[in-house]
Order: C-alpha cells, then structure tokens, then sequence
C-alpha cells in the first residue's frame, strides 16, 4: 500500500510531496471517481484523474512503490487512457489555434461579417 501522496510524488506529477497533497486538497485528483485524500492507500488498476494547470489526465495504476526514480521507471508505473490521451490532444491543438489568432466561432457568420470578410480580403473590390 502507497499513499497517494507519495505515488504522485514518485510517479512525478508533481516535484514535491507538498505539491502534490495541496493539489489533492485543493479537488485536481480524484480516486475512482470521488475526491481523493492525501492518504489514501493506492491499489493496483486504481483510476485517478489530475488536473494540471490546463491539463487534465486520467490513468491507472499499474505499479505501486513510493520511491522516487528516474523518469523512465515513473512512466512504467501508470497507463494514460485512451481516451484521456485523445482530449489532451484535441485541447492542445485549440490552445495553440488560439495562441495563433484563430478562434473556432460559435455560429455561422451573419451577412454583415460575411461583408467584413469580403473587404478584409479584397480590400480594393477588384475581384467582383
């Protein structure tokens, strides 16, 4: 049994031990779908969900050991899920569309802005 604490720790989540139990303080880890606590005892194949920042990742446990290594073996010691794996992916490109300029609309352009558009691209009106 590991406290999930010192498993986030060691599975390197976080950098610290303090980083990790104010983060499961503050509701970014949840265990088996319910709100964890520092400690808590990890077992196999248990589901946690932590949020990072902008980033939310779901995995399970397939290694229980509360010793820090290097970031090889800590990568041996969870599996991201599939689907968790595809939404990061999906949140990544928005973000970085929006770093660009580019924002994904809410509804259809209306005359108006069709208008804009049509001036922002040919602003002297040559292509009619």
């Amino acid at each position: 049994m590991v406290r999930l604490d010192k498993w986030l720790w060691a599975a390197r989540f976080f950098k610290t031990r303090a980083q990790a139990k104010s983060a499961i303080e503050g509701g970014h880890v949840h265990l088996n779908g319910a709100r964890g606590k520092a400690s808590k005892d990890l077992r196999l194949g248990d589901k946690l969900e932590i949020q990072r920042g902008l980033t939310k990742v779901t995995v399970n446990v397939t290694l229980l050991t509360d010793r820090r290594n290097n970031a090889k073996t800590a990568a041996t010691m969870f599996k991201e899920t599939e689907v968790s794996i595809h939404e990061r992916e999906i949140d990544a490109a928005r973000r970085k569309m929006e770093r660009a300029g580019l924002k994904i609309p809410s509804s259809r352009p209306s005359k108006k802005d069709r208008r804009a558009l049509r001036e922002l691209k040919d602003p002297d009106g040559t292509s009619r």
